[in-house]
């Protein structure tokens, strides 16, 4: 019986002990509604960043992105959600975070021009991995407007 306590203490511990905190976003979101979210309307500044974690992330919570662009913060994006931004053309270097055991830290860098539209943001294994994707993610009806935190 106290093994088993033991034992439950230890998996909780380890469950929790991956969860990021979020941090504060520093941009302004554009909110809408997902059924009004057109890839026509996205590109010239205006782009739409997602967390494509897959489901081995999601079932540890370790898919949690803490997302900086120019050491300014965009917040936490959680898995199956994205935020809508603007942003000039230019090029920007984005760092992201998420914790799975220890902290997995990636930068990379973007350049956005007025064809940019979408881009996915995972975590894996051993770090994080950008793709500008332009295109909306399969099955984005599942997906759900990260709330400003």
């Amino acid at each position: 019986m106290k093994f088993n306590k033991i034992l439950l203490f230890s998996v909780l511990l380890l469950l929790t002990s991956c969860a990021l905190k979020p941090i504060i976003s520093e941009y302004n979101f554009i909110k809408t509604d997902l059924e009004k979210v057109e890839l026509d309307k996205l590109g010239n500044g205006t782009i739409l960043i997602y967390n494509g974690a897959n489901i081995l992330h999601k079932v540890d919570l370790t898919a949690r992105l803490n997302i900086w662009i120019d050491d300014k913060a965009l917040g936490q994006i959680k898995p199956s959600e994205y935020v809508i931004i603007n942003l000039k053309n230019g090029e920007y270097q984005f760092k992201a975070l998420h914790i799975d055991v220890v902290n997995m830290r990636s930068t990379h860098d973007v350049i956005i021009d007025n064809n940019t539209k979408v881009i996915k943001i995972k975590p894996n294994l051993t770090s994080n991995k950008l793709t500008i994707m332009n295109e909306l993610p399969k099955r984005f009806e599942k997906f759900k407007y990260a709330e400003k935190r």
